[in-house]
This record gives structure tokens, C-alpha cells and sequence, in this order.
């Protein structure tokens, strides 16, 4: 999987210096081109996880951009109004991530986003504590981060 990036990255420049043009489109356009040069030409089974992981880590990312804008006018529209909408409250959010990683990573990206706070991982790793400041509804809370945030990483990483 390293090697198909770095041929990806380098057929990326190589046409980044055919074409002359340094602009951001250019560098976006050179990577996408080889993405699907590299996935054409790929033979066998072991090189095409890279061809699954890549869309899914890209997914990942812009949904991340995504929940943090969407927090950060959340949590700014609270602050300069004069009364508070927050509803503050601690979730046991039952974990499908069974690893270090997987659970690291989840815990990271919830306290990376304004609003949720990662306060603890249970002694059997089945439940992750998490402070949020609107928490309306519980079930609605825990749906959310396991449809959005666990399950894309949980696609990257099994």
C-alpha cells in the first residue's frame, strides 16, 4: 500500500512538471490522474487496498472538515448570544472499535471537535466516556458519532 502512494505522489510531480503549472488544481487533477492510471494497471489483490483505503480516508477527512465547521458555528453562535441553548451531559458511548488504535483515533477526533470531550475508556474497553455540551437526545448523540466518525474509521483501519 506505501508503494502504490509514493507512485501515486510520485506521478503526481511528474505531471505537476510536464504540465509547468504549480497551481493547487494542477497538483489535485496530476494526483487524481494517477489514482486511476495506478488502479487500471494494478494486478493483484494485495495492491488494490490501496485503491479501497484512499476514497475512504479522503471521505474521512472531508466529513471530519465537515463536523468541525459545523461545531465551531455551533458553539460560536452560543457564545455571542445572550442566552445559553447548551444542554451539557456525560455519554457512555458503546465502543464497536476494538484496538488501541481504533480507539485512540475515535477518542482524538471527538476531542479535536468543538463541543465533545473524550474523558475515559472503560477497563474493559467497551464503553468511551464523553463530555458533550448539546445533548439533547442520548440515542441521537450516540447514532451520530457511530454512523459518522466510528464507522469511517473503522473502514480505514479493518
Amino acid at each position: 500500500m506505501k508503494i502504490q502512494f509514493l507512485l501515486n505522489i510520485l506521478l503526481t510531480i511528474v505531471w505537476v512538471f510536464l504540465t509547468g503549472s504549480l497551481a493547487t488544481v494542477n497538483f489535485l487533477f496530476g494526483f487524481i490522474l494517477s489514482f486511476l492510471v495506478l488502479w487500471i494497471v494494478s494486478r493483484n489483490e494485495r495492491s488494490r487496498k490501496y485503491f479501497r483505503i484512499a476514497p475512504r480516508l479522503i471521505g474521512f477527512v472531508l466529513y471530519f472538515f465537515y463536523e468541525l465547521i459545523k461545531a465551531n458555528l455551533q458553539v460560536a453562535a452560543d457564545v455571542v448570544t445572550p442566552k445559553f441553548y447548551m444542554t451539557p451531559g456525560i455519554v457512555e458511548f458503546p465502543l464497536d472499535a476494538k484496538t488501541n488504535l481504533e480507539i485512540t483515533l475515535l477518542a482524538n477526533v471527538i476531542t479535536l471537535t468543538p463541543g465533545t470531550l473524550s474523558l475515559d475508556v472503560s477497563d474493559d474497553r467497551k464503553v468511551l466516556y464523553i463530555h458533550a455540551m448539546y445533548v439533547d437526545d442520548k440515542e441521537e448523540f450516540i447514532t451520530n458519532i457511530k454512523q459518522g466518525f466510528e464507522r469511517r474509521i473503522l473502514s480505514i483501519l479493518r
